[in-house]
C-alpha cells in the first residue's frame, strides 16, 4: 500500500485483514517450490524448441582434402550490392575438425588463417 491509501481510507485499506494476509503469504511460500519447478520445466521446454528450430535450419557441410571451395567475401571486398558474394576458388589442404579447414590458392600459396565451413561453399567447375 502507498501512504495516501492509509490516510484517505481506501477500500483496499478498509478490507485489509492482517491475519488473512499472513496465512496467504505462508501458503504462497509453501507453493514456491512448485512454482519454481514449473518455471524450470517451461524454460527447458522453450530451450529445446529454440535448439530444434536452430538445428533444423543448419546445412551440414563436410569437405574433403583437395576439394575446390569458394570463400565468402568480406565486407571490404564488396564494392556495391552487385559485387560477387563469394571469392575465387581455393583448394582445401587440411581438415582440422569442428568445421575448420586450411586453404591454399590454386597456384599453391597458403592462406594464413583457418576457415569455418559456414563461410565456405563447394566450387563446381
Amino acid at each position: 500500500m502507498i501512504p495516501i491509501e492509509i490516510q484517505e481510507s481506501s477500500p483496499r485499506f478498509q478490507s485489509f485483514v492482517a491475519e488473512e494476509s499472513n496465512e496467504e503469504r505462508k501458503v504462497n511460500l509453501d507453493l514456491l517450490d512448485e512454482v519454481r519447478e514449473e518455471a524450470r520445466i517451461k524454460a527447458e521446454t522453450l530451450k529445446g524448441r529454440v535448439e530444434h528450430k536452430h538445428s533444423s535450419r543448419l546445412r551440414p557441410r563436410q569437405f574433403q582434402v583437395a576439394d575446390l571451395v569458394m570463400r565468402k567475401a568480406h565486407s571490404y571486398q564488396l564494392e556495391n550490392k552487385l559485387s560477387p558474394k563469394w571469392t575465387d576458388p581455393f583448394r582445401l589442404t587440411e581438415v582440422l575438425g569442428n568445421g575448420a579447414y586450411r586453404l591454399e590458392t590454386l597456384e599453391g600459396g597458403p592462406i594464413p588463417r583457418t576457415r569455418n565451413a559456414a563461410n565456405l561453399m563447394f566450387y563446381f567447375s
